[in-house]
């Protein structure tokens, strides 16, 4: 039974496909078209389908649309609008466009449109894929994919991406991001095969959509760029931390209100687009992730209370925040806590195929993702044709692992282009660029590269086996954290030695490396420690000037040849520029 699941109705638009019970691809629209985040999240783009990454996941399994027995789609109209559900449970289309113009918060006069777009999404399916992908498409009609369509709650989505992904058995769940149909938080628990939601918070208390009034206050260009914020954060103190507590109140009950921000008010006016960052700015960033943090402790506390778990998963934009993931795993009253690594609205495809699916079969769990390599992937034979027509020099190298590291241990900076496209925002050994952390001038030269603002840090990989040796393992006898979704305290003995991915705050943003997950990947860790002695590499996504990662070897050949990269290891293949 082949199940698909979609999610278009905001931003991160992305496919995903379950075959009984196992995830059998999943990819992120924004890959393929080069435009990132797939588009922007306003009502009248809400008619876009992630086309590309359908066709991708359709590819991989060897099948076409007609073969896939159940559609999903993250999101229900229906939960936006009750009065647009018919007696017989059909949807209205609503056409008012001022129905909603002062219907109370979390509604906008756009939603009739936005509705429209999302009612429509099977029609759009059935008749709108582009020309190059249509084969794929053919052969299902319109009354076909509606009686294998469903749509889903949002945050059930969310909630499903993360405990049917997760590897723990009964575990609490907790999702937290912008918003979803009218939902911005929800509370859990995943145990005997059965989930229990305990209770949901509605707009418009939404942490999410709060950390990115933040993040557009401080001038920065789009309202997902918070990760910036968060890097800021570490640069400030938590002087205006009694202006968010005000703004943001915990309810003595494990959830928060939320008061209008007014950051004009409060903080005075906000920085301009360009302009220099102060230590005011800095101080605010702090003390928005200082509250935060405090509030989602206080929710973990509730919520262990509740279900009495020793383990937690999380998913949701917000659980993209590292920073404050770190804090619930080292404070928190979780044993321990996993983070499902396509977290941001993305997720919810594979959410919304795995709930699906997991419902029809009735036979409970068959997978666990122990990694996030789920996109497309590349042979030999494929990238020399593309080298080749390209007229480039290049070499075949037995090892490419030794390869680039012996040019990583020159200091060169390599492009590492292997296997499997990664599904979520990290890249984690697929598409990246890797470097030496032994010269603390790695991180500027990067963030230069890439032109990136200079206070975002780079992060580590490190050989699992060894990282308790560089990194503080909070306590626990092991380091795993494969998905590069959690900070760790450098070690103190360790901290001259690895300077390019040590943050101003003595933290690293660590994904560990096993073998088993990325052979390749691991050997070139391996190989850089017996040059330098050192078996951790600086690993930043393969991408430049705010593009998406790359994803073909075409995509590979421009960002390289577009950016001062030193080589490109590409499947088995070596590229250097001739300086």
């Amino acid at each position: 039974m082949y199940t698909l699941g979609i999610n278009a109705a905001f931003h991160d638009c992305s496919a995903a496909l379950v075959r009984d019970g196992r995830v059998i691809a999943a990819s992120e629209e924004e890959r393929f078209t080069g435009i990132k985040h797939g588009k922007r999240p306003v009502p009248f783009t809400a008619w876009q389908l992630p086309f590309h990454a359908i066709d991708d996941c359709l590819r991989q399994a060897g099948i076409v649309l007609a073969d896939v027995h159940h559609i999903a789609y993250s999101f229900d109209p229906s939960l936006l609008d009750q009065s647009a559900v018919t007696p017989e449970g059909g949807i209205l289309l609503p056409l008012e466009p001022s129905r909603h113009g002062a219907a109370g918060p979390g509604h906008s006069p756009w939603d009739p449109l936005f509705l429209c777009y999302v009612v429509n999404a099977p029609r759009q399916l059935a008749a709108a894929a582009p020309l190059h992908l249509a084969g794929r498409f053919r052969g299902m009609g319109l009354s076909d994919i509606q009686e294998r369509w469903v749509f889903l709650d949002h945050h059930l989505c969310h909630e499903a991406s993360a405990y049917l992904a997760s590897p723990f058995q009964s575990p609490a769940v907790l999702t937290m991001d912008g918003r979803g149909e009218g939902v911005t938080t929800s509370y859990g628990h995943f145990s005997a095969g059965k989930y229990t939601r305990l209770k949901q918070i509605e707009m418009p208390h939404s942490l999410g959509l709060l950390y990115e009034e933040v993040t557009r206050y401080l001038g920065f260009l789009h309202a997902s760029d918070e990760y910036k914020v968060m890097a800021l954060a570490s640069y400030g103190q938590p002087e205006f931390r009694d202006v968010f507590r005000d703004i943001l109140h915990l309810d003595g009950d494990g959830g928060f209100l939320l008061e209008p921000a007014r950051l004009d008010e409060r903080l005075g006016p906000p920085r301009g687009r360009g302009e220099p960052l102060a230590q005011r700015h800095m101080d605010i960033a702090r003390s928005l992730q200082s509250v935060l943090e405090e509030t989602v402790l206080h929710m973990t506390e509730w919520l262990q209370r509740q279900t009495g778990a020793s383990e937690l998963c999380m998913a949701g934009g917000v659980a993209l925040n590292c920073v404050m993931n770190s804090r619930v795993a080292r404070d928190g009253p979780f044993d321990r806590v996993w983070v499902q690594p396509a977290a941001g609205d993305a997720g919810t495809a594979l959410g919304a195929a795995l709930y699906l699916d997991d419902q029809l079969r009735g036979q409970g769990r068959r997978w666990v993702m122990e990694d996030a390599c789920l996109g497309p992937s590349y042979e030999d034979e494929e990238i020399e044709e593309t080298l080749e027509r390209a007229g480039l020099k290049y070499r075949r190298e037995e090892d490419i692992a030794a390869a680039a590291a012996r040019l990583l241990a020159q200091d060169k900076v390599v492009a590492w282009f292997q296997g499997r496209m990664e599904f979520g925002p990290r890249a984690l050994g697929s598409r990246s660029i890797l470097a030496s952390p032994l010269d603390p001038h790695m991180q500027m030269r990067l963030n230069d590269l890439k032109d990136r603002e200079d206070f975002r840090p780079v992060a580590p990989a490190v050989l699992e086996e060894r990282a308790h040796e560089w990194f503080d393992a909070m306590g626990r006898a092991e380091l795993h954290s494969p998905f590069m979704l959690f900070v760790y305290d450098v070690l103190p003995e360790c901290a001259d030695r690895i300077p390019a991915v040590r943050h101003i705050d003595g933290t690293a943003r660590v994904q560990t490396v096993r073998r088993e997950q990325n052979p390749r990947y691991y050997e070139v860790l391996r190989a850089f420690e017996a040059l330098c002695g050192v078996p951790v590499l600086v690993n930043t996504s393969f991408n430049t000037r705010g593009r998406p990662v790359v994803c073909t070897p075409r995509d590979a050949l421009e960002a390289f040849y577009t950016s001062p990269l030193d080589a490109l290891a590409i499947g088995s293949f070596l590229v250097e520029k001739q300086r």
